[in-house]
């Protein structure tokens, strides 16, 4: 009985503390700057949601978005996969859209991550206009047959600036890097067999220079 005793006091111990930890990620609050990631990690990170994406597999991309939050915007381990279902969610809302007014559906749920976004940072944006700056790059995207490469490298030019709270010129680079890494995988993804594992290769390098770029940027404010 005594042993019985001690187990069950050491379990309910261990489930108490983990109960603590969830709890203090969860709502105590803790910001960090978003001016603050490894780059090289988050363009690896991207490119495997981009696969994941196009493989239609939300619950891996939902994993993968996870880890990259902790990696760029340093969300606290249980806090990030609560921001990773936000973000899936909206990803795969717009994804089922065919129409503009069915992309706006992904709306509100943007905002809604951006306001999580937005109390784990020092840095103040404006979330709403972040949040509609995000969906219109991803309505320019999807939206191929009427839009540029350029336009959606203007597009992201204008999300990031927002998010920064900088002019747009110096992010330039960045989102034509960016845009470039996306005409690559969309060309890809036309193939009969879609993209090989060198086309990923290229995507990455892409990603890892527009990353490395954007963080270069960021932190000479």
């Amino acid at each position: 009985m005594r042993i019985h005793s001690k187990r069950r006091k050491l379990w309910l111990g261990v489930l108490g503390a983990l109960l603590l930890w969830i709890g203090v990620d969860l709502f105590v609050p803790t910001r960090h700057s978003i001016r603050q990631f490894d780059p090289q990690e988050v363009a690896r990170l991207e490119t495997a949601m981009w696969q994941s994406y196009y493989e239609k597999n939300p619950v891996l991309l939902f994993w993968q978005l996870a880890g990259g939050l902790r990696q760029q915007f340093h969300a606290p381990f249980w806090r990030s996969f609560s921001l990773g279902f936000k973000a899936t969610k909206a990803a795969f809302v717009f994804k089922q859209g065919h129409s503009r007014a069915d992309y706006n559906n992904a709306l509100p749920i943007l905002i809604n991550y951006y306001q999580a976004i937005q109390d784990l940072t020092i840095e103040r944006f404006d979330v709403a206009r972040v949040a509609r700056l995000e969906l219109e790059w991803w309505i320019v995207h999807r939206q191929r047959n009427q839009y540029s490469y350029q336009a959606l490298a203007n597009a992201l030019v204008r999300t990031v600036a927002a998010l920064y709270n900088q002019s747009p010129e110096p992010f330039a680079t960045y989102a034509q890097l960016r845009a470039r890494a996306m005409q690559v995988c969309d060309k890809a993804n036309r193939k009969p067999d879609g993209p090989a594992p060198a086309d990923w290769h290229y995507i990455e390098q892409d990603l890892n220079l527009a990353w490395g770029n954007l963080h270069t940027v960021v932190q000479t404010k």
